[in-house]
């Protein structure tokens, strides 16, 4: 397990193991057209932070997406990672399907997810991720990544290191 950054925490910190999901969001993965990529370096990425990950493939339908999320809520997940439907195009809709889920957003997260991307690839600020928390018992932490394998080692790059202080303050913990 690399080691936090100074502004991060370790895994150890966080009050129970984390658990996570990845949504990838593509009808042609859905379709069995295409392969998951992108979801599977999300959840090898997260073992890297030693936060274990579920891996569900829904296709660009608004409803299918909640429903990913809610199930992953359900089921106990703290973080919530979407894969894909972060475009300008037509059939990019999960940011529209999560954004109306979230309490709050925190939108710093979306920020340098962005900003690492355009180091390499000027194109990721064509993106229109979404951070947030959907409060509950517990309350869950969502991101909503880009599709492409780099983004997602972007987004998780970002998260990994934060994740056990997002969940220590989403339970109530003060700051470090």
């Amino acid at each position: 397990m690399p080691a936090p950054p100074p502004w991060g925490c370790s895994v150890n910190d966080a009050p129970s193991p984390l658990t996570a999901a990845v949504v990838t969001v593509s009808d042609e993965i859905a379709s069995g057209r295409d392969v998951n990529r992108a979801g599977r370096v999300a959840v090898t990425e997260l073992a890297g932070h030693g936060i274990e990950a579920d891996l569900v493939v829904v296709p660009d339908d608004p409803d299918a997406i909640r429903a990913a999320v809610r199930g992953a809520i359900d089921r106990g997940s703290r973080l919530v990672i979407t894969s894909g439907g972060t475009g300008i195009g037509p059939g990019d809709v999960t940011v529209d399907a999560v954004a109306p889920l979230l309490s709050y957003q925190v939108p710093g997260i979306c920020e340098e997810i962005r900003r690492r991307g355009a180091e390499h690839a000027p194109v990721a600020l064509v993106s229109r991720e979404v951070a947030g928390v959907i409060v509950g018992t517990p309350s869950t932490f969502v991101l909503t990544a880009p599709g492409s394998r780099g983004g997602v080692r972007d987004a998780v790059a970002v998260l990994g290191p934060l994740a056990a202080h997002i969940v220590r303050q989403l339970d109530g913990a003060g700051h470090l």
